[in-house]
């Protein structure tokens, strides 16, 4: 049975966020990707485009997301349910870093406004 850790789950950082990454092939998983997003006060994440749903739980904080144009602020307990082909933005408006818990399913890639396609190593 993998188990990973806390000591062990690997840390990436992109756009000002942290990604704390726990379940991914590397560490045992074959279908999903799981991981701890830390999104500190100040943070505006850029549009991207997602080619797997994602799901979004908001542990603590408050994040403002808007999805394929819809703004929503989530607050701690809150889940957002990002669908495939969606386009998703994120900001931290709050004087508190926002932590999230995020599963998708691995291979997941987000392609940015300009075109550029990021294959997140958290979600590989």
């Amino acid at each position: 049975m993998p188990v990973v850790r806390s000591s062990e789950a690997v840390v990436h950082e992109m756009h000002g966020a942290r990604f704390v990454s726990y379940a991914t092939p590397a560490s045992g998983s074959k279908e999903l990707a799981a991981w701890r997003g830390e999104v500190p006060v100040g943070t505006d994440a850029p549009a991207h485009t997602v080619s797997h749903e994602e799901i979004i739980h908001l542990l603590s904080g408050s994040l403002r997301l808007t999805l394929d144009g819809r703004t929503e602020t989530l607050g701690a307990g809150d889940t957002a349910i990002v669908n495939a082909g969606a386009t998703l933005a994120v900001r931290n408006v709050t004087d508190e870093t926002a932590v999230t818990w995020v599963t998708t399913s691995v291979g997941l890639t987000a392609r940015l406004a300009d075109g550029t396609l990021i294959t997140p190593p958290w979600a590989s």
